[in-house]
């Protein structure tokens, strides 16, 4: 057994997921930095073509969430679960299939769009100068998408075998890539072509395709508990039933968030546009947490997956109660001030009065809820680890039905204002959460008697 599998049995829990969290942090941080980089650069382009950029924002996240969450979370899971039992060859054998599922998952989004992504880009709202420049970047994100599925699966490999600081540090100089590549082909600069908003994907894909050859390279050699060895090509029906049993269901939960924004999105556009202005705002707000979120969630997935795969299942349950913990001190100390300081940062996003109480209103509203937010999200993820996956959805579902359904019954039944809106999110977000405490307390994760 390789050292880093002996500390993530052995190794003190909390002194473990600080350490495992902490490259990740820094990764993600400056991927959701990344992130805001494009989008002023796009602005530099007029306001067409942030229309353009904020309808394909649902499709990237859509393929973002089912690569890394749903299927990376899943494959770091399996590989966790089979070192920690003792297998490196098993583990091994499912470098091979994460590769087959990334293709397989680039392949199926490719198809669904060719066939439904412009009437889907239509039902949005997107038309004219604006759709087609949609078009232009969606076409580029999907047949370029083997490179980002690919990547990031083998991120994940990296990740269930423990070791988060290379794809960490790959990451990072992906972002260095990603930021220049972006702004010299979105703008046309050095004498290149402007390839508008298209620009932004063809940069995505190039960074994520020299980020795959570095992780592909380092998987050819020794240097990993998990190498790419030719003699365990192959396709295993037990093997792919491994990754399935957690990347099916867990695929709901991104489907399901889509759902829930696309739902509220239209409840609160009801209420004008600069209603919506101030909603846009307040929901931006939650993209700082999530890279903390996703940090110690893929930390999590590793360390409870391993002591899973080991039999610990008591210390499987303490490092997710230690994760659930940090993340709820974090968010709700986020959120907190946030609520109670809302002159000090809204005003930088809009000085429209409606906008303004809008944002407010959320903030204070929603704000409270934030530590279920990332209690929710954080045990979505270790129960990947585990395995098991019913009451994460289950939650995610009572969540969608709840704050879409009961807003929406609100609204147009009750008559109530935008507010009844956010007071109702909230209200989802403490139900979401304290399903899965209560499904894991009460020993989710352990085998049936």
């Amino acid at each position: 057994m390789d050292p880093r599998t002996q500390a993530l049995l052995n190794k003190p829990p909390l002194p473990l997921l600080l350490a495992l969290t902490a490259p990740n942090t820094a990764a993600f941080a400056i991927q959701a930095g990344v992130n805001l980089t494009e989008v002023w650069i796009i602005s530099r382009l007029g306001t067409e073509a942030l229309a353009a950029i904020a309808l394909v924002f649902p499709l990237l996240m859509l393929t973002q969430t089912m690569s890394g969450g749903a299927l990376g979370g899943a494959i770091s899971s399996a590989v966790a679960r089979a070192l920690g039992n003792g297998n490196a060859e098993r583990a091994q054998k499912l470098v091979w299939h994460a590769i087959f599922g990334g293709t397989i998952g680039a392949l199926f989004f490719l198809l669904v769009f060719a066939l439904f992504g412009r009437s889907f880009l239509m039902f949005l709202g997107g038309d004219g100068a604006i759709l087609e420049a949609a078009m232009d970047y969606c076409w580029v994100l999907f047949i370029g998408g083997i490179s980002m599925w690919v990547s990031t699966v083998l991120g994940s490999v990296f990740r269930g075998s423990g070791d988060m600081g290379f794809p960490a540090k790959l990451m990072i100089m992906s972002a260095v890539i990603q930021v220049p590549t972006t702004a010299i082909l979105v703008l046309g600069l050095f004498g290149m072509p402007q390839l508008g908003v298209a620009g932004a994907a063809v940069s995505s894909v190039v960074s994520a395709f020299i980020m795959g050859l570095f992780l592909w390279a380092r998987l050819a050699s020794d240097k990993t508990s998990t190498p790419l060895r030719r003699v365990h090509f192959g396709w295993q029906r037990d093997l792919v039933g491994e990754i399935l049993k957690v990347a099916r269901p867990a695929s709901i939960n991104p489907l399901m968030t889509v759902g829930t924004i696309l739902g509220l999105t239209a409840l609160v556009g009801s209420f004008g546009s600069q209603a919506l202005a101030g909603y846009g705002i307040g929901t931006r707000i939650e993209f700082l947490m999530l890279p903390i979120i996703f940090a110690f969630g893929t930390a999590l997935t590793t360390i409870v997956g391993t002591n899973i795969g080991a039999g610990n299942y008591d210390r499987a349950e303490h490092a997710a109660w230690y994760g659930v913990a940090s993340v709820a001190i974090l968010c709700g100390v986020t959120g907190g001030l946030l609520a109670l300081f809302p002159q000090s940062w809204i005003p930088v996003f809009t000085d429209d009065p409606v906008a303004y109480e809008t944002a407010k209103s959320y903030i204070q509203l929603v704000g409270p809820a934030y530590p279920f937010l990332g209690m929710g999200l954080i045990l979505y993820f270790a129960s990947q680890g585990a395995g098991i996956m019913t009451w994460p959805i289950r939650a995610m579902m009572a969540r969608f039905v709840l704050s879409v359904g009961g807003a929406s019954a609100l609204v147009h039944f009750a008559g109530y204002g935008v507010e009844a809106i956010f007071a109702v999110s909230g209200v989802a977000l403490v139900i979401y959460a304290c399903i899965i405490v209560t499904a894991i307390y009460r020993g989710a994760w352990r085998p049936k008697a």
